[in-house]
């Protein structure tokens, strides 16, 4: 159907040509035929002429027409009416310039030259639209910022309420995966607004299309999350429909953003945490929030735990308490799936989790048990 379309356009753009310039042609060769007949004839050449020419280019230009609109569909409405302003704007210069070449009824200058001037101020106004979306939409959000800010009593702008309050929580993808950021704000310790940006939710989706079915699950996951958000309405949440372009990482983006719109980036990547405290940018890091309200042991305590595993070292038996931290519990291998009293040693604390190592109350005995059974089951053999 497509091709269709474009074969007609030929003929068309063809029966415009030989109505326009094939009586030139004939005044050249000499032909003097004059009537509503020739004009006719004038058409339908250029109509003929076109249509062949459209079985030879008609397939490039669709498959060019396909690339120009898969390219305008993956760009956002903002990249697209920006560009389009500025293209209509840099045409309109163009416009007011060429109307004094246009009078001035010079070969080359009234005609070659506002062509060229058309396309280049287009081109320049494209440009100027699409690379710099952030301060576009800066300028044009500005008065609506404004007054949604809060004031003085002598209507003097506000820009936040004091240095440890940031209107703009903004989650990565790692904590939309994680999803204990939906249970931390049920809680109602988050104030403000979530904001998430468009690249965040394009890193999703391509981890949620993913051929490997584990990171289809997180990226899956972190769309709920998501999704659960915004249909509650605990907290306010708001989409970030620009982008860096400038920038390839997300976490780079991230970093501008939170500069820009003077907000708190939320993660729980420990690598991006440091790299952002480094920009000196505010972070939430809920691992960190997670560590400091874990129960915290000192040594000497004793608690009753399970051996579930082998660790890492010989002898050594691994247990874990309810809220997931692990308990090195030496000679522990003798204890196997057994629940036993322990005495806390040491604990190890680390941005990654809580350590706590351990040794059996009655260890001692308990080995010399186990060496004396089996001795007697060596005997007995």
């Amino acid at each position: 159907m497509r091709k269709h379309i474009i074969r007609l356009l030929f003929v068309i753009l063809g029966a415009a040509v030989g109505f326009y310039y094939l009586p030139l042609l004939w005044d050249v060769v000499g032909l003097n035929i004059t009537g509503i007949s020739l004009l006719f004839i004038d058409l339908f050449i250029g109509a003929i002429v076109f249509w062949l020419l459209s079985y030879a280019l008609a397939t490039s230009v669709e498959h060019l027409v396909n690339r120009a609109e898969s390219y305008l569909t993956k760009q956002s409405p903002i990249y697209l009416l920006f560009g389009s302003l500025l293209t209509i704007v840099g045409l309109v210069l163009a416009v007011l310039l060429s109307i004094p070449l246009w009078n001035s009824h010079v070969p080359v200058l009234d005609n070659i030259v506002p062509v060229i001037l058309m396309l280049l101020f287009g081109y320049m106004g494209f440009r100027l639209g699409t690379t710099r979306l952030d301060d576009w939409r800066t300028l044009f959000q500005f008065r609506r910022q404004n007054k949604e800010a809060p004031q003085d009593s002598d209507g003097n702008l506000l820009k936040k309420q004091d240095d440890n309050y940031h209107h703009y929580k903004i989650l990565d993808t790692n904590i939309l995966i994680d999803g204990r950021i939906y249970d931390i704000v049920k809680t109602g310790f988050i104030e403000g607004t979530l904001l998430v940006p468009n690249f965040v939710l394009y890193e999703l989706q391509y981890i949620a299309d993913s051929s490997d079915s584990i990171k289809r699950v997180r990226g899956r996951r972190g769309l709920d999350i998501l999704n659960k958000l915004q249909s509650e309405k605990i907290v306010p949440i708001e989409m970030y429909e620009g982008d860096f372009e400038d920038v390839s990482e997300v976490d780079s983006k991230l970093i501008r953003l939170a500069k820009q719109v003077d907000g708190v980036i939320v993660t729980n990547d420990y690598n991006l945490n440091k790299v952002i405290q480094f920009q000196n940018v505010q972070v939430m890091n809920i691992n960190g929030l997670a560590k400091s309200l874990k129960p915290r042991v000192i040594p000497g305590e004793t608690m009753n735990v399970m051996v579930v595993k082998n660790g890492t070292e010989r002898q050594q038996g691994v247990a874990y308490l309810d809220d997931g931290t692990m308990v090195v519990v030496e000679d522990g291998r003798y204890y196997m799936n057994e629940h036993i009293d322990v005495e806390v040693t040491s604990a190890l604390q680390t941005d990654a989790g809580r350590m706590i190592f351990a040794r059996p109350v009655h260890s001692t005995k308990g080995i010399n048990e186990h060496h004396t059974a089996d001795k007697d089951n060596s005997a007995s053999k």
